[in-house]
């Protein structure tokens, strides 16, 4: 539209309600109830704002400033101010351990200890029997203990924290000794030499990218050597003509030579996943009886709970990291804690970890009742995105995901969509991504081989039920 003439857009301004007015309403008092007065007031004023700018080229509707119609704008600008940034979603992207999506999901316990945790005072920092202040490591680490074998333990905000901190304490202005092969980029390009780096260590390469013998760390150790180190390359592989030095030479060596070792295992796990059918993974107690004097890893990888990171081995080097003025920099929270303890507890009965820790309850799941759920969930899904794509149940892989076990695959089922001419999808399936990201509960699947393909691994029974719901239309 043109723009209006003065004598109509005084005409047209002369209409508009006072605030107080507006204010004043009964419609507005729910809202004033909800959001409370300064949010109101703030959304009411933007919305009459936006009406001039309107009126102002003749675009704005009068009847839009009857109170019915001003507070459904109102209050739509509310509920989207206020919306959380944090959403949940449907990971159907096939990766179980997925780092954008927050990795591990926690099993009851833990939420429950959470929710205890947030609403109640704890004894965080404080010793119940001497009621003076506490260690808040003594709340975890005999639990730690116990099912890793350690003398004693430690936790941080996350592994990367874990490593920083063992190499600041107790290698900084000295030289740690680390096979050329395992130095790693963990993700989010940390890499092993910068963080080495931040600590104030000095790298010392030893071997090739392929191949490291005992003797290149023989050769390599000297009077400034702080530490022997390995890094468990959870996140790649490296195949053919290889060699790398085991914990049961590099331990002798290193106790031959007043050494520590320590082993950053990455994605940690506290039993053999082999017994489920996964692929076999060093366990923690495994690499403490091998003879590592330190051991890092995480605690929302294959563990299953929190982000976090485990320090455990040694009592003295323990002591000695606990000492460290980053330590208190990188110590976790109350909330951590809560959440932290019963997932290791479950680990007390690890006959029944397959029912009650989610993660590896996902990571087990049998494909047939992956195929089962994708059978159910097709209809829905076909009616959603219309005639011109077509929806199939196919076999397909996930992933264990953030680093854990790259190269392995578990078999699963999902659905496939693709476009109904048999053309390549192209814009129209990044459309229909979009559009499936910005449902109510946003659908994350990935695109594929000139489709789009949603793992219904992770989709449980509470979830199909959201997500039939809201493909029909009632979220």
């Amino acid at each position: 539209m043109s723009d209006v003439s003065g004598a109509e857009l005084r005409a047209l301004m002369a209409r508009v309600p006072s605030v107080e007015k507006i204010m004043a309403s009964a419609e507005f008092a729910a809202l004033l109830g909800e959001y409370g007065r300064t949010q109101v007031l703030g959304a009411v004023r933007r919305a009459l704002d936006n009406w001039r700018i309107s009126a102002q080229s003749g675009e704005a509707s009068v009847s839009a400033l009857d109170t019915t119609p001003l507070r459904a704008t109102v209050e739509a600008a509310l509920r989207r101010r206020n919306e959380s940034r944090l959403r949940s979603v449907f990971n159907l992207t096939g990766t179980v351990l997925h780092t954008n999506l927050g990795r591990a999901l926690l099993p009851d316990e833990a939420v429950h200890a959470v929710v205890k945790a947030l609403t109640q005072p704890v004894n965080l920092e404080f010793d119940l029997g001497t009621g003076k202040r506490g260690d808040r490591d003594d709340l975890i680490d005999e639990l730690i203990c116990e099912l890793t074998g350690a003398e004693a333990a430690t936790v941080v905000n996350n592994n990367a924290a874990a490593v920083l901190l063992t190499l600041s304490a107790l290698a900084s202005r000295k030289e740690v000794i680390v096979s050329r092969g395992e130095l790693v980029e963990i993700g989010g390009a940390f890499r092993i030499p910068d963080i080495m780096s931040r600590a104030g260590a000095k790298l010392r390469e030893v071997g090739t990218t392929n191949r490291t013998h005992l003797k290149d760390y023989a050769e390599a150790i000297g009077p400034n050597t702080a530490l022997l180190m390995k890094v468990h390359a959870s996140n790649y592989a490296i195949n053919g003509f290889t060699k790398e030095v085991g914990l049961d030479e590099l331990a002798p060596l290193g106790r031959a030579r007043g050494v520590a070792v320590a082993v950053d295992l990455g994605s940690g796990t506290l039993v053999d996943l082999s017994q489920w059918g996964l692929p076999r993974e060093p366990t923690v107690r495994e690499t403490i009886e091998a003879g590592a004097d330190l051991v890092t890893f995480s605690g929302d990888k294959l563990l299953g709970g929190p982000q976090a990171g485990l320090i455990v081995g040694r009592r003295d080097l323990v002591a000695k990291i606990k000492k460290h003025p980053l330590k208190r920099a990188l110590r976790v929270g109350k909330l951590t804690l809560a959440a932290l303890e019963p997932v290791l507890q479950l680990y007390r009965a690890p006959e029944k970890l397959t029912e009650r820790l989610t993660t590896l309850r996902l990571l087990t799941r049998p494909a047939d009742d992956i195929r089962v759920v994708a059978e159910r969930v097709l209809p829905a899904l076909q009616r959603a995105v219309g005639e011109r794509y077509t929806v199939v149940a196919e076999p397909m892989f996930s992933q264990i995901g953030s680093g854990a076990l790259p190269v392995d695959v578990l078999p699963s089922h999902g659905l496939v969509i693709r476009t109904a001419d048999g053309k390549r999808g192209g814009r129209h399936l990044l459309a229909l991504e979009k559009l499936l990201r910005e449902m109510p509960r946003p659908v994350i699947g990935r695109i594929a081989d000139d489709a789009l393909r949603l793992d219904l691994r992770c989709l449980e029974a509470a979830d199909e039920a959201q997500l039939i719901a809201q493909l029909q239309g009632n979220p």
